[in-house]
This record gives structure tokens, sequence and C-alpha cells, in this order.
């Protein structure tokens, strides 16, 4: 048995590729998809399909819905969806994956800061599983292929 996992969360750091790195040292049947990380790729998308725009609002708007496009389906296509809450980047797109992942039902595994308890309670209430750390998603990851 193989999973797609869709990574949702900020494109800033290497916490992706840190979790992509765990789970093939451990050999784990994964495949990974994700948002577009390339930030100014994600943020011209609109325009370079649709053309220029009157205004940054316009421009947004456009990118937004080819970014969001993607996400559904990459979404829709995977099995479970690990979302992290880091410390240092607002986390709005997250926040929206993550309820996104909720309201398609997909297995939901939220990654957050104990400093973040709080102000995502609810959020953590409504995921299958709530961490502190990648290595403990990985490791959830993990027990889902142990039969022993």
């Amino acid at each position: 048995m193989e999973l797609t996992v869709y990574l949702a969360g900020e494109i800033h750091s290497s916490w992706r590729e840190d979790l992509k790195l765990k789970a093939k040292e451990l050999d784990l049947p994964l495949t990974f998809v994700g948002p577009m990380e390339n930030h100014g790729r994600s943020d011209d998308i609109g325009e370079e399909i649709l053309g220029e725009q009157h205004d940054k609002v316009l421009r947004d708007d456009a990118a937004s819905a080819i970014n969001n496009l993607r996400t559904e389906l990459l979404m829709k296509k995977s099995d479970l969806v690990v979302a992290l809450f880091g410390e240092k980047y607002k986390q709005w797109n997250t926040a929206m994956d993550a309820s996104t992942a909720i309201a398609m039902n997909k297995p939901l595994i939220l990654i957050r800061p104990e400093e973040l308890h709080h102000p995502l309670k609810e959020l953590s209430n409504k995921a299958n599983v709530t961490c502190t750390t990648i290595e403990q998603a990985t490791k959830v990851l993990s027990y889902i292929f142990e039969t022993e």
C-alpha cells in the first residue's frame, strides 16, 4: 500500500524536505504533494496564464484562483494531509489548507509548536492527530504501516 500525503503549510523553510528525508530513512511508501513552493511563481501564475491584471488585488485574485484549484485537486487525490504551523511566518495558508482537509474529510496530522496550543485549540481538536514536531508526525506516518 502506498499513500499520497499533501504537505500543507508555509513554503519558506525546509520542513517538507526534513519530513521527506525522515520518511525515506524509514522506507515509508509515501508520495508527497503540496503547494507551489516557488513563491514568485505562485504569486505570478495568474498573470502568466491570464495576462496582466489592472491592479494588485486583481493580480492576487487571479493567482489565488489557480493556486486554489491546484490545492483542491492535489488534496482530493491525497490520502492524508500533514499541516505544519511554524513559529516564524504568518500561517494563513496553513489554516486554510487544514480547514479544507477537514471539510473534505481527509485525515489530518497537525504539527504546531506548544506555544500555539491555545490559538489552534479548535483546529487541533478537529485534526486526527496533533504533534509538536516533524519527528512525531513521521512516527505517526510510520505507525500506519506497522503490522505488529
